[in-house]
């Protein structure tokens, strides 16, 4: 039996002109930009489609275009297969969002706005150029985490992302990560600098989860209609009581995105369907279990194969 998970996509995915075929081959997709620029109350679509690339990557603005992206294909899928219910969703940190908007959890406008006020608060929780992010290849989970405790001596560092067997993020001071590189290679492994504004999922970002919590509070949240996989701890959540809690503390702790997706194949899922920009968590799959079938819908000829698939 055929058991499907949907995944959505976090910051990284975005890219000048998203989502712009498939918006003009659903009527449902355009809408879902439509919705979105009103809910913002300026022109998202317009810096969606045609940049610049450089304002598409300020953090307010890319965090509710890569979901507004998202939930436009979610919705294009829907339209075509209406029937279609997967037994479970899951999103990369940003894209946790998506997944609950996909399951009726969170008011797409709702979800477009707060993800603006995420973002912004990310941005403003430390002051730019002091923190950072660096990828960690080759090492394992145990060898990380003792790394970054020892570069926490100097600025604090922490995991930020276990994405997959050999790929972990990292985040935190800049004089810290300084020492992590030092400390990564001399263990045998190779360290990347990110080319982000802020140290993502740290203890550093604690006040933007603050800001999180205040903009839930103000929100009407309601029950899943299938499991959303949290990044925090790999576990299934319908209801807001589970959900609300969750994302505040995403803000500031590790995404466990390979932790999810091992939940997810013990749950039963043989396929996953990467919906919104690019297709860095079919990656990502294939690196935790390569014997898992995966698909990507992000334009209509993805969506026309999913539906084959489907």
């Amino acid at each position: 039996m055929t058991e499907w998970a949907v995944m959505f996509p976090g910051q990284g995915s975005q890219s000048v002109g998203m989502g712009y075929e498939l918006a003009h081959h659903d009527h449902l997709a355009r809408l879902t930009f439509e919705e979105a620029d009103d809910a913002l109350g300026y022109d998202l679509s317009r810096l969606i489609f045609k940049g610049p690339a450089e304002k598409l990557e300020d953090t307010e603005v890319q965090q509710p275009a890569i979901l507004v992206v998202s939930v436009a294909a979610w919705r294009a899928l829907k339209h075509e297969q209406p029937d279609f219910v997967p037994a479970l969703a899951m999103g990369l940190s940003l894209g946790e969002y998506s997944a609950y908007v996909a399951a009726g959890a969170m008011a797409f406008a709702d979800a477009v706005r707060l993800t603006r006020i995420r973002g912004r608060a990310m941005q403003n929780a430390v002051p730019k150029g002091t923190g950072g992010m660096l990828a960690v290849v080759g090492l394992n989970a145990q060898t990380v985490e003792a790394i970054c405790k020892e570069a926490s001596h100097r600025g604090h560092v922490d995991p930020a992302n276990f994405n997959a067997p050999g790929q972990i993020v990292i985040s935190g001071y800049v004089e810290g990560l300084e020492l992590a590189e030092t400390l990564i290679r001399e263990a045998g492994g190779r360290a990347v600098r990110l080319a982000v504004s802020a140290p993502f999922h740290s203890r550093l970002l604690e006040p933007a989860g603050e800001a999180v919590k205040r903009a839930l509070t103000e929100m009407r949240l309601g029950r899943a209609a299938f499991p959303i996989i949290a990044n925090v701890d790999g576990e299934p959540c319908w209801e807001p009581d589970d959900i609300v809690p969750r994302l505040v503390a995403q803000v500031s702790r590790p995404v466990r995105f390979e932790t999810g997706v091992r939940r997810a194949l013990a749950d039963g899922v043989t396929h996953f369907l990467e919906l919104g920009p690019g297709r860095s968590l079919s990656s990502l799959v294939k690196k935790i279990d390569r014997s898992v079938k995966v698909a990507a819908v992000e334009d209509p000829d993805g969506l026309r194969k999913a539906l084959e698939l489907l």
